[in-house]
């Protein structure tokens, strides 16, 4: 796919169209205090991986509605101070993996809690072990239109709550300076982080790589890949629903969260993206509240965004805020 998108320069300049629900807040704000309503009963339980450098422990604590998520907390090995923290959120269909999986973090001196994604972790790596118990109206194979017929039922609903959760939890944890905490993630994991950022004020920093669920009304029409293209095959056969649809998304796009966006923020984007077009990520960018933000732009690669190259980077920029 060679660049398709908006020329770099409009790119910059892009806004979203789409709409901010005059509850926006309220409805956030209330369903925080319902999911909070359930004692976080975070447990952490130390597992025998083999590592020496780390130390991991099998985490569960209570996310929307009281339901268990799991996760992973990764401790440098014999760590005896709080830490920082990074909590990484995962991209679509993966799972929290096994406990000897992503050690980058806990490589730099950080405590790195990475969450599972409730009813995934059977499309790619390691697997997940997080079901999603709530029940759903029809929709279009994969997780874009579960719920979708009202803002209430939609599945990332859950998953934003999580993922509030998530950062609690991690904060619990002894060992955890709840003043350096950092949200981070790709694709998925990247649109969590930019909601992360919104509903949660007090980050240091945040970076979103080639985040996806961001700017609905752009993404739905300008590329026909998954997962974006979930939404379009259920309107396809629910016609004339696309108000109601867009109307439910925009409770949940990084668009309106980037507008609450508090911390420091790292993006990255690439030109060639067709999952994640880069006019949707720069929607969610120019958006971001505070000044200190900047966007790595990679103009030949497609989904896979910057790779290594973009995580020296953030190994490099976050040295600024923890």
């Amino acid at each position: 796919m060679a660049q398709f998108d908006l020329p770099l320069d409009e790119l910059h300049e892009y806004r979203s169209a789409s709409v901010e629900p005059e509850d926006f807040d309220a409805f956030w704000s209330k369903t925080l205090q319902e999911a909070r309503e359930h004692d976080l009963d975070a447990r952490f339980e130390r597992v025998e991986t083999g590592l020496t450098t780390v130390d991991v422990y099998d985490v569960t604590f209570s996310g929307f509605g009281g339901h268990p998520v799991k996760g992973w907390l990764r401790l440098p090995a014999g760590a005896s101070e709080p830490l920082p923290v990074v909590v990484e959120f995962i991209g679509y269909g993966g799972g929290r993996g096994l406990p000897h999986e992503n050690l980058l973090w806990a490589s730099t001196g950080r405590a790195h809690f990475s969450m599972d994604t409730r009813g995934q972790g059977s499309g790619w790596g390691g697997g997940g072990g997080t079901a999603d118990p709530v029940g759903h109206a029809p929709s279009f194979p994969g997780f874009m239109t579960r719920g979708i017929d009202a803002p209430e039922n939609y599945y990332y609903r859950r998953v934003y709550t999580d993922a509030v959760r998530a950062v609690e939890a991690a904060r619990s944890h002894p060992l955890v300076d709840p003043s350096r905490t950092v949200a981070l993630g790709s694709s998925q994991g990247g649109g969590i982080t930019i909601a992360v950022g919104g509903l949660v004020p007090d980050l240091v920093a945040v970076a979103p790589d080639v985040p996806f669920l961001c700017d609905f009304p752009r993404a739905a029409t300008i590329t026909d890949r998954h997962p974006y293209r979930e939404i379009g095959s259920y309107l396809k056969t629910h016609r004339g629903r696309t108000a109601d649809a867009l109307k439910t998304l925009a409770y949940f796009d990084g668009v309106h969260f980037a507008a609450r966006g508090r911390a420091p923020a790292l993006f990255s984007t690439a030109l060639e993206d067709a999952t994640c077009p880069p006019s949707t990520v720069f929607a969610a960018f120019n958006a971001w509240a505070n000044d200190d933000k900047k966007v790595e732009v990679y103009d030949f690669n497609d989904h896979e965004g910057g790779g290594p190259f973009q995580e020296a980077t953030k190994i490099s920029w976050l040295r600024s805020y923890t």
